[in-house]
């Protein structure tokens, strides 16, 4: 190797060092994901059969979405490993059958910061405390 091309080799793996230091290497929360469980860590409850759901993140940091019957959104935004949520909203209709399911995932998510992992095409929001989880499916 000339003298000459070493500072230039070394300069090239600096720059792709700190291209790959400021990407986004974390988990990407964009998309359309489905109730999979929520509730209590220990033991989530299975999201209602034959009920429609979809939480769709965008890349602008706004979400929307059913968990049951009622429209939902708000704002959320990541920092590694955790996603604060906030300014959230939600129809108000009584929608028999849906309304604990719909209750408990907005309680979980309601202006809060939780740490979220995944395992494939699943993604778990686990609250601060970790006693309470929100389990979603890629769709």
């Amino acid at each position: 190797m000339k003298l000459a091309t070493f500072p230039a080799l070394v300069l090239l793996t600096l720059v792709m060092l700190i291209f790959n230091a400021c990407s986004n290497t974390g988990i990407s929360l964009t998309g359309e994901w489905e109730l999979v469980s929520y509730g209590e860590a220990s033991n989530p409850t299975p999201a209602l059969p034959d009920t429609e759901t979809s939480i769709n993140f965008g890349a602008d940091g706004q979400f929307g979405g059913t968990v049951g019957c009622n429209t939902l959104g708000g704002e959320y935004t990541i920092n590694g490993n955790q996603v604060t949520f906030s300014g959230i909203f939600s129809t108000l209709m009584f929608c028999e059958g849906t309304f604990t399911q719909e209750n408990a995932v907005l309680t979980i998510l309601s202006d809060k910061t939780l740490s979220f992992s995944n395992s494939g095409d699943q993604l778990t929001l686990t609250s601060e405390d970790g006693t309470a989880v929100v389990v979603l499916k890629k769709k």
